[in-house]
């Protein structure tokens, strides 16, 4: 009886585990992705000041290389490009976003060089990370060449979790939240081959969704997005799956990375892709949120 009252006591007296305040997450993240662009401002080259954001494991689609694996790879394909072999990099976010468990996030802005084609040193990226007990790093990422015009460079309300809550170390269950957003991935692209990639766009895409492609700036808003589509017509003519993916124990957060293949063989080969996919929790439905 005493032992049964001794270890009630115990439980009661025990601190309750402290979960991830999600709004605290995110502006760590944040300020680590303006750290390192601040530390690039001191490296030799772009290339050398983007290489100690990179995670050793990093997966990243690169044009006309398909998906680089592992941080060397990676940095020797930004130093073979003419923008980043001389001068300087420095970007910075506009939004971030956190899983539950303050493990995971994504962050997009806008980066500058000063080397290389003018034409080409105003860019845009995305990127995801993996908080390792070393700090933040990037695990994929994308750049793309900044279309002519204004963009608001305003900071976006961050995309947050209803709530924070423990990380969770179990492989199975990360493994199985990632075999989830993989299915939700196939199933995007599965839709996409009877109702078309602008209504499958729509569908499958969260209502503050981001899309980088086809303006000065991101395209926010599922109007925004689908507006790239609105001469399509009939099924799409391409494909895609997962191939790698990184989800946060949380369930509520994670990256697919794959490759988008035309239908018809004969109309050349598919290029690499990612996707963030968020959700409200486990069991309820994956919805894109930055691509």
């Amino acid at each position: 009886m005493f032992r049964t009252i001794l270890l009630a006591l115990l439980f009661i007296a025990a601190p309750a585990a402290a979960k991830v305040d999600p709004k605290a997450a995110v502006e760590q993240l944040l300020a680590a992705d303006r750290a390192y662009s601040d530390q690039a401002a001191s490296a030799a080259d772009p290339a050398t000041g983007l290489a100690p954001m990179f995670d050793a494991d990093a997966v990243i689609p690169y044009p006309g290389k398909g998906l680089l694996v592992g941080r060397d790879a990676i940095i020797a394909a930004f130093r073979e490009n003419p923008g980043f072999k001389e001068g300087k990099a420095s970007w910075a976010p506009v939004r971030g976003g956190i899983s539950a468990d303050g493990t995971q996030g994504f962050t997009y802005g806008f980066l500058t060089t000063s080397s290389g084609d003018p034409a080409k040193r105003e860019r845009k990226y995305l990127a995801y990370w993996i908080r390792r007990p070393d700090g933040w790093r990037v695990v994929t990422y994308r750049q793309l060449v900044k279309d002519p015009g204004e963009a608001s460079k305003d900071m976006i309300a961050p995309s947050l979790p209803n709530s924070g809550t423990e990380p969770v170390s179990d492989a199975a269950v990360i493994a199985a939240h990632n075999q989830s957003f993989a299915a939700a991935e196939k199933g995007f692209s599965d839709r996409a081959q009877t109702v078309g990639l602008k209504a499958a766009f729509r569908e499958f895409g969260r209502e503050d969704a981001m899309n980088m492609w086809g303006s000065p700036g991101f395209r926010t808003g599922l109007d925004a997005i689908t507006e790239g589509f609105k001469d399509e017509t009939g099924p799409a003519k391409i494909h895609w799956a997962t191939e790698r993916s990184f989800a946060a124990s949380s369930g509520d957060l994670g990256v697919s990375i794959g490759t988008i293949s035309p239908n018809d063989p004969k109309e050349g080969a598919g290029f690499p892709f990612f996707t963030v996919w968020r959700r409200g929790g486990p069991g309820e439905p994956w919805r894109y949120i930055a691509e």
